[in-house]
């Protein structure tokens, strides 16, 4: 049965969640209170769905200023972490998050960069899924463990500042994620320094969605496309505060068949770990 590789809507979800093949996940999080997710999570969520927190989960702890606020995780405790879930190479992952989006690509992003195939987001999330009166549960669900086994991450697509420099000075792009006034510098409530990466273009990941949902794909390359000019996705590096709404871009850019952009997994908050670097501000 061919798999879902990007997004998956609400109502094939809903018809297809008895298969056993079918995990999903609940990556629901708030920056300023990492514990809301797992309250939501507890009063009420998809049937079925686990709960994969974005901190604990989906990064790893650091002590080094320079992998920034969510740094990548090992692929060894990551793919521990997957087993207990009860996810093998053969299952369908489906994540969601509150409903743009940013959460659960993170899940999904970690997944693909393991080379995962059949890994997609919920177009609309939880907002979505409740708008349409589907169906939900308040049981903590749990899977059988399994075994993953992988070679580990796809090195070539995780990017470190000094990489990210080597690829600017070749002629690459850097696509920013955050918001355009955090990008020019003019607001900072987050990250301790304002502005961007020289160099950097700026496309707030909410571009990639339309009436909550995402964008159609042919909208979405011709979009992206504008923005590179040229610039090939493969010499293409996203970013954003902490590398977690990053993916956000490189879920888009797949959907739209532009295939082989990195993630500069410490982003702002990593590049401005080192105080020597340069920091940019406006437009440009």
């Amino acid at each position: 049965m061919p798999g879902w590789t990007t997004l998956v809507q609400p109502e094939t979800l809903a018809v297809a969640q008895a298969r056993k093949d079918v995990v999903v996940l609940d990556c629901r999080h708030v920056l300023a209170d990492p514990e809301a997710g797992l309250r939501d999570y507890r009063q009420s969520h998809l049937p079925g769905a686990q709960f994969a927190h974005v901190d604990a989960d989906l990064s790893r702890h650091s002590g080094d200023p320079s992998d920034g606020r969510h740094p990548w995780p090992d692929a060894d405790v990551f793919l521990a972490r997957l087993g207990g879930w009860g996810i093998s190479p053969r299952h369908q992952v489906v994540a969601y998050d509150q409903g743009e989006g940013a959460f659960a690509a993170r899940l999904w992003f970690l997944l693909r960069a393991l080379g995962h195939g059949n890994v997609a987001v919920l177009d609309g999330g939880w907002k979505r899924w409740t708008t349409l009166g589907l169906p939900v549960d308040s049981a903590v669900a749990t899977r059988p463990p399994e075994h993953y086994p992988s070679p580990g991450f796809e090195a070539a697509r995780l990017l470190d500042a000094d990489a990210v420099q080597r690829r600017l000075d070749a002629g690459g792009c850097v696509i920013d994620a955050r918001a355009a006034a955090r990008f020019r510098g003019e607001e900072e409530t987050i990250d301790r320094v304002a502005g961007h990466v020289p160099g950097a273009l700026n496309r707030p990941y909410t571009e990639n969605l339309e009436n909550g949902v995402f964008k159609p794909p042919a909208r979405l390359a011709d979009e992206f496309r504008q923005l590179l000019d040229g610039c090939p996705p493969t010499e293409t590096v996203v970013m954003c505060g902490s590398g977690v709404t990053a993916c956000h871009h490189l879920l888009a850019m797949e959907r739209a068949g532009l295939h082989g952009a990195a993630l500069y997994t410490g982003s702002w908050s990593g590049w401005i770990g080192d105080r020597s670097r340069p920091v940019a501000a406006g437009a440009h």
